[in-house]
């Protein structure tokens, strides 16, 4: 639906100094035909060929760029059951850039200043803190919590339910896993997924395999192309295949 189709249907609330390309499309309808509004705050800018569903709320100053997918309800079968398409409220900060090309499924929210990079996918239920960069060719799987001031850089994997606390540094190509038996719809056995933890200032080089229930702890550093298989104290330096503490990280 178009912007004008919106506004008379009552389905999106728009403020002054909005600017909406005529080519962006709106769709207010989830997968089960339930209607959610659309509400757009001052000064935001919605790019062509941006999709933009019902429950998205996009904040003053935000930006979403062409080709850009924002509040997508998930529709499918993942992490042991069938998602049908419902809609949720899809949050948006005030000054958030989402570079084009990248997809943010219902429920995420993205907080103040936060930047989202080309071609990056944001699943259902992920939240990203105040003043993050996540870089181009990202998955973050869902239910994923970022907090303030992260960077990861371009081409990581952040599985489901990851935590990576304040100020946390990811380089490049880093791998993270959930799962050590690899279970895949096996009616006789259930998945146990442990994700890891990346805490508070931690920095993990490019190239890293984070395995499943590790622990990086406060202001460590793990050295690029690692494999990461036990927790690593607050604090250390650790590297190598498999990594083990080398020292205090300066």
């Amino acid at each position: 639906m178009t912007a004008a189709e919106l506004d008379r249907e009552g389905l999106l609330h728009v403020d002054r100094h909005v600017v909406i390309s005529r080519y962006a499309i709106f769709m207010p309808f989830d997968e089960l035909g339930m209607p959610r509004p659309v509400t757009i705050q001052a000064g935001a800018v919605v790019g062509p060929f941006a999709v933009v569903h019902g429950g998205a709320r996009i904040g003053e100053q935000a930006r979403i760029e062409e080709h850009a997918v924002v509040g997508k309800p998930e529709l499918g079968y993942a992490v042991g059951k069938l998602r049908p398409g419902t809609g949720a409220d899809t949050v948006i900060g005030p000054g958030v850039t989402v570079r084009s090309g990248a997809v943010v499924y219902a429920e995420v929210e993205i907080g103040v200043n936060s930047l989202i990079g080309h071609h990056t996918l944001l699943r259902t239920a992920v939240q990203v803190g105040a003043d993050t960069q996540l870089g181009h060719h990202l998955t973050v799987e869902r239910e994923t919590r970022i907090g303030r001031d992260v960077r990861c850089s371009p081409g990581s994997h952040i599985t489901s339910s990851t935590v990576l606390a304040d100020k946390v540094f990811l380089g490049a190509g880093v791998r993270t896993i959930n799962d050590k038996t690899l279970t895949w719809r096996d009616p006789s056995r259930e998945p146990v997924l442990m994700a890891p933890r990346f805490e508070a200032g931690a920095k993990v080089g490019s190239g890293c395999v984070v395995m499943a229930g590790v622990t990086v702890g406060e202001k460590a550093l793990v050295g690029a192309g690692s494999l990461v298989t036990r927790n690593i104290p607050a604090g250390a330096l650790a590297f190598g295949h498999p990594a083990r503490v080398h020292g205090e990280a300066s």
